[in-house]
């Protein structure tokens, strides 16, 4: 982390024909009123990122730190955002104060230092997260009921042979006033080879595959933006309750889990898994950059990509990038 003394920033931009200007800063800051910082948290008996400045000195842990990836902005103001580290969801006031953050059961008693509400709500199953890969996908229904909460990859579980052949993320839609999971789902990821910029480049695995953005197009409706680095797709996924996976996949001792039906292949176990249909790929439109991670839908025709510029360490500049598609998507 090169600049540690910023801390996670929600922005406000303005899109004015090819111009993305910045009308505003809101710092996300603790009940204190001091900014809260993008330090990794204490994880207790679960993983956690390590963080070192550019000379390598590790810079520690904080509880109130967060890795925040994924913003909704509600009609009263609010905003929820998505972080990699608990993974967890934070509810921000209008001018950056954390209001609550829902982590997943028992983690609440390790961040019993933050300078804010810690709420253990979600199930505890998503402890088991890779590391760098907890919500980097939210969204939320037109009516602001529900939120989509979509894992970055599929979780480490029971093991991490699991992970590294399983091919399915798990999809959550949550009470947006409780964090309670009212369904849950199985998304598909493409197989590695099909990410042609990516394979010509070098040899690619399934576990590079992820998921970095999700928007809602109508309620259970979603856009999904999966990608390795330099091929990005957008799909479009409808969260049909026919295809809800059993509540008792929510639970760690369920077995065999999630993954383990993932990484063996076995469609006769009877898991039900979404369709998707595609709506963009980057391969054929090569003058996108690579490392794209953020998706606003304009209009019913239009997106507009943003890249990960990874704090400029390797020189990459943020880009934004507005998309004209064929069909229209509502």
């Amino acid at each position: 982390m090169p600049r540690p003394d910023v801390g996670p920033t929600i922005c406000q931009l303005r899109l004015q024909g090819s111009t993305v200007s910045l009308v505003r800063r809101i710092p996300l800051r603790g009940a204190s009123g001091r900014a809260i910082s993008g330090l990794p948290i204490p994880a207790g008996a679960a993983d956690v990122e390590p963080a070192f400045d550019l000379e390598g000195a590790p810079l520690g842990i904080d509880p109130s730190g967060a890795d925040t990836e994924a913003i909704v902005a509600l009609s009263d103001g609010t905003f929820w955002i998505g972080d990699e580290y608990g993974p967890s969801l934070l509810h921000v006031g209008p001018e950056g104060e954390v209001l609550q953050r829902w982590v997943p059961k028992g983690l609440e008693r390790i961040l019993n230092g933050a300078d804010y509400a810690v709420k253990g709500v979600l199930p505890a199953i998503a402890l088991c997260r890779r590391i760098n890969r907890g919500f980097e996908a939210l969204a939320a229904s037109p009516d602001e009921r529900w939120l989509y909460a979509v894992f970055q990859s599929p979780l480490v579980h029971p093991d991490a042979a699991s992970f590294r052949c399983a091919r399915h993320v798990r999809v959550w839609k949550l009470d947006a006033l409780t964090g309670a999971v009212a369904a849950q789902f199985l998304y598909p990821l493409d197989e590695p080879a099909s990410f042609q910029s990516d394979q010509a480049a070098g040899e690619v695995e399934l576990a590079d595959v992820k998921v970095c953005e999700a928007a809602a197009i109508g309620l259970d409706r979603l856009l999904i933006l999966e990608r390795i680095s330099r091929t990005t797709k957008v799909y479009s996924v409808r969260l049909d309750n026919r295809l809800t996976v059993a509540a008792s996949h929510l639970k760690g001792r369920t077995r065999p889990t999630l993954e383990q039906w993932s990484a063996a292949g076995e469609a006769p176990l009877g898991v039900p898994v979404l369709a998707k249909s595609l709506v963009l790929s980057t391969d054929g439109a090569p003058q996108l950059d690579r490392d794209l991670e953020g998706m606003a839908v304009l209009s019913p025709h239009e997106l507009l990509l943003v890249n990960d510029n990874d704090f400029s360490v390797e020189g990459a500049r943020t880009r934004f990038w507005r998309i004209r598609l064929e069909k229209p998507l509502f």
